[in-house]
């Protein structure tokens, strides 16, 4: 079983998934820095040599790599935009099982407050009203892709895995 996290940006996605895989004795992935490797170049630099449309697209056949060089049982933490993209979904689909890590506004800003500089997609206007214009975009392509979903307000990654672990065990 490959189990998928997705989800914005700052709502746990790598630090729930590491801790999930040691629960689940599973490997652990994180596809931005699958993504990192295979370009030579940070996610930021990526942004600002090629543009998002470039990178979506290496993000797209990353994913189709990643989850076709796995063996039988792997966590894969997504990039915050990763759904966004139809074949990304197509692959997730055929796949995965995708849980959403479900954050409120309040508690995405608490996770990227200062954290900005490392993410080309928050940059502009204020962090509030980034996340709330993005998460507004995104959250029915999060709803309609996961096959599960796990409300992290208030939850630490220990406990957004042990809420997953319940999940992938019913």
């Amino acid at each position: 079983m490959i189990v998928a996290l997705t989800g914005f940006m700052g709502s746990g996605k790598s630090s729930t998934g590491r801790v999930l895989s040691e629960k689940l004795g599973f490997p652990f992935t994180d596809l931005d820095g699958a993504i990192g490797e295979r370009a030579g170049k940070t996610i930021p630099e990526i942004f600002a040599t090629e543009g998002e449309k470039a990178f979506r697209a290496l993000e797209t056949s990353t994913l189709k790599d990643v989850v076709e060089k796995a063996e039988d049982n792997l966590v894969l933490s997504l990039g915050g935009g990763t759904v966004m993209e139809p074949q990304a979904r197509a692959i997730l689909a055929e796949h995965c099982f995708c849980i959403y890590l479900k954050a409120s506004v309040e508690t995405l800003i608490g996770n990227l407050s200062g954290a900005e500089e490392g993410r080309p997609m928050l940059s502009g206007a204020s962090l509030r009203e980034r996340i709330a214009v993005l998460l507004e975009e995104r959250s029915a392509t999060y709803e309609e892709t996961a096959d599960a979903t796990v409300d992290v307000d208030g939850l630490s990654p220990e406990q957004a895995a042990e809420a997953i672990v319940t999940i992938c065990r019913q």
